[in-house]
């Protein structure tokens, strides 16, 4: 009887010894190490630095960075270049109209140079979001000066206007070339965290028609949507080895529903996700609520983790604040979930700590979080649940 008492003594010692190093990894190791992130995008940039001198554009910069310090966030997703443009002194692309009064001219200081000065001042990273084909959100081709290189192929094979706006050719060589050597500019110019694209590729399927038609003359017959898919893979996987070469991340940030990505988009986010050739963190906007009807967020995340095999790669959810205090009518009978919870956010980060590839977590986008004249009742409560789950 003493033996076996013992031997269950020994057995629930053994379990407390096991058990007590994970659970203070867990707690004190895991989530203090989890990227939080920020979006600020060209919406903020012309809110806060176009048609400002410089004095005021810096400390609204200032205040950017303080306001995402106090926050305990460490990661800034900063939108240098949205449209055939730059918010630094490139050699490629013209200034930004979103930071100066005009495509091409000088707002008067290296506005990328003093974001990062700042941020890394204050144990911030920032990762460079670039989106690499969109020239024009419109077909209005007057706004394109004649420094940006889409004035140059405008009635060209290398830009078309579609539906969606003006946009490079994804399948073009010298589309290519041009969006390599932008990176490599940003990669050996500054000193930058990482790079990261968002979800804007193919803008439609008939972009490259002629192209694919090229393509087929020397290459072993493939359909139009696979054509679609290689074309953006070469990009991303010369991208990747890039920033590997620099010790850089290399992030996307897909649309939340994995096929339409894959079907619509023509980004091969199964690739992307089970390869360590081609992104270190993928940033999936997960912008649905718990009871959305056909995207439910706790499945459509776990279905994003269940993409990661072997790789290294990471997830990183981005989560949408700015749905807070709104009806979602993409979400048939859930659609008041955001009016009637102020939790949501804060739910969405304790549900994703749990998935195995799990790395932090995205807020989009900065205003949303800072701005009173963008929030609701519902958001204010929102980012207060939010912020009781951040550690420092």
């Amino acid at each position: 009887m003493k033996k076996y008492l013992l031997l269950v003594i020994i057995f629930f010692l053994v379990l407390v010894i096991i058990a007590k190093p994970i659970q203070t990894n867990h707690n004190k190791k895991e989530f203090k190490q989890e990227k939080r992130a920020v979006f600020l995008s060209y919406i903020e940039l012309q809110e806060y630095i176009k048609n400002k001198n410089i004095k005021e554009s810096k400390e609204n910069i200032d205040k950017i960075i303080d306001n995402i310090v106090d926050f305990n966030f460490n990661m800034l997703i900063l939108q240098v270049r949205s449209f055939s443009d730059a918010i630094y002194n490139s050699k490629i692309y013209p200034w930004s109209s979103c930071v100066s009064a005009n495509e091409g001219e000088n707002p008067g200081y290296d506005i990328l140079q003093y974001f990062i000065d700042k941020a890394h001042s204050k144990s911030i990273e920032v990762h460079a979001w670039i989106n690499p084909y969109r020239i024009r959100n419109t077909k209005d081709v007057t706004t394109i000066s004649k420094k940006n290189k889409a004035y140059e192929w405008l009635n060209t094979s290398k830009v078309k206007i579609c539906e969606k706006g003006i946009y490079y050719n994804p399948a073009e060589s010298e589309v290519q070339t041009l969006i390599v050597d932008g990176i490599k500019e940003l990669v050996n110019n500054y000193k930058i965290d990482g790079i990261h694209f968002d979800d804007y590729f193919y803008p439609d399927s008939n972009i490259d028609i002629e192209n694919y038609y090229e393509y087929l003359k020397n290459h072993e017959h493939i359909s139009l949507d696979q054509f679609h898919l290689l074309m953006v893979d070469n990009l991303v996987k010369k991208v990747h080895t890039i920033t590997k070469e620099k010790n850089i991340i290399f992030s996307i940030s897909p649309e939340g529903n994995i096929q339409n990505n894959y079907s619509s988009n023509f980004a091969d986010v199964y690739e992307w996700a089970k390869s360590d050739a081609y992104v270190d963190y993928l940033i999936p906007q997960i912008y649905y609520g718990f009871f959305n009807e056909s995207q439910p967020f706790y499945e459509v995340l776990n279905k994003w983790n269940d993409l990661v095999k072997k790789s290294n790669v990471k997830i990183i959810p981005a989560l949408a604040l700015y749905k807070t205090g709104n009806i979602d009518k993409y979400a048939k009978s859930g659609e008041n979930e955001w009016l009637e919870n102020d939790n949501i956010i804060m739910k969405q980060v304790l549900t994703s700590r749990n998935i195995k590839s799990y790395n932090g977590f995205a807020i989009f986008r900065y205003d949303y979080l800072f701005n009173t004249l963008n929030q609701t009742e519902v958001t204010m409560k929102e980012i207060k649940n939010l912020k009781k789950i951040i550690n420092n």
